[in-house]
């Protein structure tokens, strides 16, 4: 691994001002464009270039273009993940993402954030923290899941969310910031929206 690499998975604040970080990110971006030009149908050449662009695929996978991502390289996917369009992954840091994952439309899912000291900021200083989403979660469209941040399996975060703090397993959180509102139960076995039964 090369010093900038180590810098940027540190989750200490470094300096984007690394020439061999800036080529080895262009590659990156390079595959993104390609997998965001494919056509519809091109379904084969769009699997091919996501299992080339992110660290780990699994089975059944489905991103559905424009995909956005700061490397790729550092994204975890397990199976059976489903992305809607406009998925922003900034995973300067590993982003893993666990088995039947959904997302909604227009999320963000960051790993970088910047110093608040404006002098650090002016020098472009950025720290990274990994991200973990567990198995079976639902994230809802436009919801923002910031630096560091954990999700249990089985949650559900609403549209619009913005997600400051760990999520604990087995709850619908919403709002901003994020905060749990329930706990995931007998009657949402039997309703599947309000008050329609399944």
């Amino acid at each position: 691994m090369t010093n900038w690499k180590e810098r940027m998975m540190s989750g200490k604040v470094y300096f984007c001002d690394d020439p061999e970080m800036a080529a080895a990110q262009l590659k990156c971006l390079d595959k993104l464009y390609d997998f965001n030009a494919t056509r519809p149908s091109e379904l084969d050449r769009r699997s091919a270039l996501l299992h080339e662009m992110l660290a780990e695929v699994g089975e059944n996978c489905y991103v559905e273009p424009p995909l956005h991502a700061n490397w790729g390289c550092h994204t975890h996917f397990g199976s059976n993940v489903y992305a809607n369009f406009n998925l922003t992954l900034v995973d300067d840091a590993d982003i893993f993402v666990g088995d039947s994952v959904m997302f909604g439309p227009n999320v963000t899912v960051a790993t970088a954030g910047h110093p608040i000291d404006p002098e650090l900021r002016r020098r472009v200083g950025q720290y990274n923290l990994p991200v973990r989403i567990g198995n079976n979660v639902w994230i809802g469209a436009g919801a923002v899941i910031l630096p560091g941040i954990q999700i249990g399996d089985d949650s559900v975060i609403g549209a619009g969310s913005i997600v400051t703090r760990d999520i604990p397993s087995g709850v619908v959180a919403a709002g901003n910031p994020c905060r749990v509102m329930r706990e995931i139960g007998p009657r949402d076995r039997q309703y599947y929206w309000r008050d329609r039964k399944i």
